[in-house]
């Protein structure tokens, strides 16, 4: 069970997520139906439109996530906030497509993912860390669905200027919920020098880059087809948002037992490569079966039970495998390919829609989820740690303590009482005991 002082973290963080979510997805459903408004709008234009903010968030997330190792978390959100803020209203202004991908452009720069991932992973034990990122993957579809019944209700009344108002609000919200709900992070003890080229020679975590690309591409690429898809066979635009909500939440019920009994029985990777699977066949069979909402609607239920749980998963691997002096280096690497995903696949997605129609677009994102699937067979999921608890001898220095985290295996060491006690998170296959002999320890 995650601790009370985890519990009280993580939720406000959600919180976080859904106010700065909300922002983002609101324009899926909308964006392709009531972009043809703006001057100079075209179906590859408003794919660009819908992904531009992943080409700036591309680019700044790793400055986002190696400044908050420097200066700190909450600063670096704060900056985020405020720009993301400025190109809500910049959207809302615009009366040409040209405008709005540029308000879309400045929403980007408030690349906080990176930030907001390593804060999480600084305020929990490594061992609760899934179900951390399972709250805030959870966060995520109910901003989805909210969003998705929201986008198209204030566009109705307000057209789409009043969604980007809307998402200005939230942002601004967001700033209060950081400064007074959400706690600091605690004391990480570091080492002496920091190695940030691990983040760029660890297979592992160019594998885990890979994957958020290709979800998060295929994501993109697949609401530019299918709000067409669903009001072409049958469902009227005016409707979308009565099929999304009980989809999102039926979906990400039927993935939690997936989740739970993976951790539980070791079966993590098998879950991971059948939810990519899964993927797979949803794609291939929107490209060929064509012709039908209630296939649609059978398609976007498997898609979000897939996406729901390699959306918990790949960012809890991404902090278990980086080292903890360098997570919002590594983090901030795998939120620019979780962006420029985003990026390519609204653009590319507009791009074929517009060329080729709805088939080719769904053949495009089985062809890269293949890819990602070959990719991931080879993916290694992060040893169980063992968190160690050590009474510091009376007399040593800090100094001789932060030498804890030079030691082979140890991932993460906190203080938890600076004058007696520090808590260690070990790889047990590569630590070896006795070199905390000189400490009185015990597995906490």
């Amino acid at each position: 069970m995650t601790p009370p002082f985890e519990r009280r973290a993580v939720l406000p963080l959600a919180g976080l997520y859904v106010f700065r979510m909300l922002g983002l997805f609101m324009v899926l459903p909308v964006l392709s139906l009531y972009g043809d408004a703006y001057s100079g709008a075209s179906a590859a234009l408003l794919g660009v439109a819908l992904g531009a903010y992943g080409f700036s968030q591309a680019i700044l997330q790793i400055p986002f996530g190696y400044l908050s190792d420097r200066f700190g978390r909450k600063p670096l959100i704060t900056i985020g906030l405020l720009l993301f803020a400025a190109g809500s209203v910049l959207a809302a202004v615009a009366d040409s497509v040209y405008g709005l991908i540029a308000g879309r452009v400045l929403q980007g720069c408030g690349a906080i993912a990176s930030v907001l991932m390593a804060f999480v992973a600084d305020l929990t034990a490594e061992e609760n860390r899934t179900k951390a990122m399972a709250l805030i993957g959870a966060s995520i579809g109910v901003a989805f669905s909210l969003a998705l019944i929201l986008g198209p209700l204030v566009t109705e009344s307000f057209g789409l200027a009043g969604v980007f108002w809307l998402t200005a609000v939230l942002a601004l919200s967001g700033l209060g919920l950081l400064w007074y709900v959400v706690p600091a992070a605690p004391v990480r003890v570091m080492p002496q020098r920091l190695d940030w080229g691990s983040v760029f020679r660890d297979l592992e975590l160019w594998r885990l880059n890979i994957g958020i690309f290709a979800l998060h591409f295929v994501l993109m690429a697949t609401f530019i087809a299918m709000p067409r898809y669903l009001e072409l066979y049958g469902l009227p635009r005016e409707q979308h948002w009565l099929l999304y909500l009980p989809v999102m939440v039926l979906s990400f019920l039927a993935m939690l037992p997936f989740m739970i009994l993976g951790e539980k029985r070791g079966k993590v990777k098998q879950n991971f490569i059948g939810a990519i699977a899964l993927l797979v066949i949803v794609q291939v069979l929107l490209g060929w079966l064509q012709g039908s909402a209630l296939l649609g609607v059978v398609m976007l239920f498997g898609f979000f039970m897939a996406f729901n749980l390699l959306e918990a998963t790949l960012p809890s691997w991404v902090s278990k495998v980086a080292s903890a002096e360098v997570k919002g280096t590594a983090t901030g690497v795998y939120s620019s390919w979780q962006f420029a995903g985003a990026f390519a696949g609204g653009a590319s997605g507009g791009v074929v829609f517009q060329a080729f129609g709805f088939g080719a677009v769904f053949a495009l994102c089985a062809a890269i989820l293949l890819l990602w699937l070959l990719v991931a067979l080879f993916q290694q999921p992060p040893a169980p740690p063992v968190r160690l608890s050590l009474q510091v001898p009376e007399g040593m220095d800090a100094i001789e303590v932060t030498r804890l985290s030079t030691l082979p295996g140890v991932r993460q060491v906190t203080w938890v009482d600076t004058e007696s006690t520090v808590l260690l998170q070990v790889d047990a296959r590569h630590f070896d005991n006795s070199a905390i002999s000189m400490y009185r320890w015990r597995e906490a």
